[in-house]
């Protein structure tokens, strides 16, 4: 049994395809499954998937931009069509069972190859606005999954809602472990601040902005991006006073170990509104202020946020918005009512769909089960 996963290589591609394939090996743990992943080369997926024991392939990606740029050209004409060609011959030779997309660049070429060779197609898409390649493979999809109930675009009648697919793993955090590996005193409310993998440094800018008053009240998990980390960290020591220092603990980038333990710590988290950090945000239960990312395709970002923030389980800062006196003043707020960080929480737990990629597992199994 063949399983060919393909999207883009961030990590809001890349963890929910982990976290189906662990269910889908609990689901069925004969040794005659297997996993393939054909998408763009990047280090970042291959690195992580190949931990998972899939079998990589990579094409030439092309990226069909929703505004004007010379480089549509170039990847219509020449990138896309050379991607479709190479997704064509490597699933003639492999002869996968079905192909499993996350969307993202790299892989309507993958899908559209899929579709020439009959090979069936399930789709899943993260936000509430589908993007370029999840609606054209929509077409000839046999399933679509969505996260959110307001998802647009898609055919209701082949589309079931799940929510994003989130680790398992990552709800088991311990706060004692927490201590251990970011240095953590205990001694006032912790914030986790979490920039993505794309607009971090707006994020990174504004905690330095507000470092002292932000210390003076709370314990700050940092997390900054592997490019920022030693600029931010030398910033840091600079404008911050210096007897609030330990309760500032930047890193780089948090692993599926750290991820879980600092969630665990947190009492609220800061974070850019992808997909998949609000699906982990509110499987874990916590509070959260939100800022979404201006330049998100779609302006997808600004809708998951407010689709979230709709029972409470949020609070949504545009990024335009996010001004010191604002956010301190919001965040002085919400410490001093207690009752409403409760309510935030169950909010948060409400909206949760943590057993999403068990479900997707289930009906992609049951499908091949039934071919």
């Amino acid at each position: 049994m063949k399983i060919l996963f393909t999207g883009g290589g961030t990590g809001g591609h890349v963890f929910p395809i982990v976290a189906i394939a662990r269910e889908t090996r609990r689901l069925y743990p004969k040794k005659d499954l297997e996993f393939y992943y054909l998408g763009p080369k990047e280090d970042f997926a291959s690195i992580l998937l190949a931990q998972e024991d899939f079998k990589i392939k990579t094409i030439v990606s092309g990226k069909i931009r929703r505004y004007f740029d010379l480089k549509n050209f170039t990847d219509i004409i020449f990138k896309i069509p050379f991607g479709f060609l190479q997704s064509f011959f490597i699933m003639a030779g492999m002869k996968p069972d079905l192909v499993f997309s996350k969307g993202g660049s790299g892989s309507i070429a993958v899908t559209s190859a899929a579709r020439v060779l009959r090979i069936p197609v399930f789709v899943h898409e993260s936000d509430v606005v589908p993007g370029l390649s999840n609606q054209t493979t929509s077409k000839w999809a046999k399933k679509i999954f969505t996260s959110f109930e307001k998802t647009e675009y898609f055919n209701p009648e082949k589309t079931t809602l799940i929510g994003n697919p989130i680790r398992s793993e990552i709800l088991n955090g311990d706060k004692e472990k927490a201590v251990e590996i970011f240095g953590l005193t205990l001694e006032k409310p912790i914030f986790l601040v979490m920039g993505g993998s794309q607009g971090a440094e707006t994020v990174n800018d504004f905690v330095l902005d507000i470092i002292n008053g932000l210390l003076k009240n709370y314990e700050v998990i940092h997390v900054t991006g592997r490019s920022n980390f030693t600029e931010v960290k030398n910033e840091a020591q600079v404008v911050m006073e210096k007897d609030l220092d330990k309760y500032y603990h930047p890193v780089a980038f948090l692993d599926e170990e750290q991820t879980k333990h600092a969630y665990k710590a947190a009492d609220m988290i800061i974070s850019r509104s992808g997909s998949g950090s609000i699906f982990e945000i509110a499987a874990v239960g916590k509070p959260s202020i939100l800022v979404p990312l201006p330049s998100a395709a779609g302006n997808h970002q600004s809708k998951n946020a407010y689709a979230y923030s709709e029972n409470g389980a949020c609070m949504v800062i545009e990024q335009e918005n996010l001004t010191i006196n604002f956010f301190m003043e919001n965040i002085q707020l919400l410490f001093l009512n207690p009752e409403k960080l409760e309510q935030m929480r169950q909010s948060a737990l409400a909206f949760a769909k943590p057993l999403a990629a068990r479900s997707a597992a289930r009906e992609i199994l049951e499908f091949l089960m039934l071919e």
